[in-house]
């Protein structure tokens, strides 16, 4: 009997925040015996073209964006991310709301530029904007650019509170949750909730919502990641099930940034034909 496929539904390229290039992205993941990845970045589909591009031999490739989204039920808003799978890059509603995001992204993280500057910290906007390399710009490169100029280590100590977690933390404008899924599926997508039990991450939200999100065309759910404890994977497979929704697995991975490798958790077969299956916007899976 043949192995099961190896896929990895969730990872990031230097068209986000990621350390590898679209190209370099997926000839790892080709290394790291996948037989399936998805290109994820934040807010863009910029790194499809090149991924695709660079596509191995027996490697297939999932066009997807992680979308950032928040949830106005709870005072301050909660937010979460939403995985989106095979959709039509070209939907104008979507284009235009991820572009919003993106310009927003950027003004953000120059007033974070300014506000770290005005105390007398030595980052360079134009250096950071550099080093994002055109890709969606966020605050992993103010963290590059902070352990850089030798003030932090690493990217987690960037991420704390004295630094990006807190005192130079600003907030960032997001796609309501209930609208991302409809412009998701209105452009031939397939939406997951990405990590949505990681209380390392801060609040999460709450069982109720995600019924709701359900209802309002949420198709499934990534319980095996590395923010999840083994209780939070089987909360979300148990909700997962209540609702008929379906259970995803995946790396997330970074690069340099994290220290997850490519392939530390995947996703089933049976998940995986239901996305595409289920997928109207980019309908095929591209391989290599």
């Amino acid at each position: 009997m043949s192995a099961a496929p190896r896929i990895d539904l969730h990872t990031h390229s230097t068209a986000s925040d990621g350390t590898l290039s679209p190209a370099e992205l997926v000839r790892a993941a080709a290394e790291a015996g996948l037989d399936v990845v998805a290109i994820t970045d934040h807010d863009t589909t910029a790194g499809w073209a090149p991924a695709l591009d660079a596509l191995p031999a027996g490697l297939s490739l999932v066009r997807g964006a992680e979308l950032s989204c928040r949830w106005y039920g709870e005072e301050p808003a909660l937010p979460l991310h939403l995985l989106a799978y095979l959709f039509d890059p070209d939907a104008p509603e979507l284009v235009a709301e991820l572009a919003r995001v993106r310009a927003a992204r950027e003004e953000r993280g120059e007033r974070i530029v300014a506000l770290l500057r005005a105390d007398g910290v030595d980052v360079s906007w134009p250096e950071i904007l550099t080093g994002a390399g055109g890709g969606t710009v966020g605050r992993p490169h103010i963290a590059q650019a902070l352990i850089r100029a030798g003030l932090v280590t690493t990217t987690t100590e960037a991420f704390g509170p004295d630094w990006l977690g807190e005192r130079y933390r600003l907030p960032k404008e997001d796609i309501d949750v209930f609208r991302a899924i409809r412009l998701v599926r209105a452009a031939g997508g397939v939406p997951v909730f990405a990590h949505p039990r990681a209380t390392r991450r801060g609040r999460i939200v709450p069982d109720e919502l995600i019924a709701d999100l359900a209802a309002a065309g949420l198709a499934g759910l990534e319980a095996d990641h590395e923010d999840h404890s083994p209780a939070e994977r089987a909360h979300v497979r148990a909700l997962a099930g209540e609702l008929g929704l379906l259970v995803t697995g995946s790396s997330d991975f970074h690069g340099t940034h994290k220290t997850v490798r490519l392939g530390a958790f995947t996703t089933g077969p049976e998940a995986y034909e239901r996305i595409v299956a289920e997928a109207r916007g980019v309908t095929e899976v591209a391989s290599g």
